[in-house]
């Protein structure tokens, strides 16, 4: 099996989007909370309660999920100003491994985090 393999300056540019991306989200999360504080504070009704703890819950596993994403890009970023740092004249033409599993993860977390906002809309809508 063949190895595909990426330049520096294409996964440097892939990370530098993905951490805007977490940076946006993370942000987001905090303006999400505020609107499920906003709703919890007009409704006490039981289901309504429940599905509160469902978001708070989501809201908490996303914060998760960005953290990690976060620092493990940054450990990305890391070994490649090392190994700049160390080549300077070879880094501009070195290519390095591809990072599918990382690019798959955060592919999923995009998918999951827009699907928790449709459903968090939806729940928006039923209680507002």
């Amino acid at each position: 099996m063949q190895v595909k393999t990426i330049h520096m300056s294409n996964l440097h540019f892939e990370h530098e989007m993905w951490k805007r991306e977490l940076a946006f989200c993370d942000d987001e999360l905090i303006f999400l909370t505020a609107r499920l504080e906003e709703v919890t504070s007009k409704n006490t009704d039981h289901d309504m309660l429940r599905e509160v703890e469902h978001f708070q819950n989501q809201f908490i596993l996303q914060k998760e999920n960005i953290d990690v994403f976060t620092h493990n890009i940054n450990a990305k970023e890391h070994e490649l100003s090392e190994f700049a740092k160390d080549h300077p004249v070879a880094s501009d033409h070195v290519h390095f491994k591809d990072h599918n599993g990382l690019r798959d993860n955060m592919e999923g977390f995009a998918k999951n985090y827009n699907e928790m906002k449709t459903e968090f809309r939806r729940f928006l809508t039923k209680w507002m």
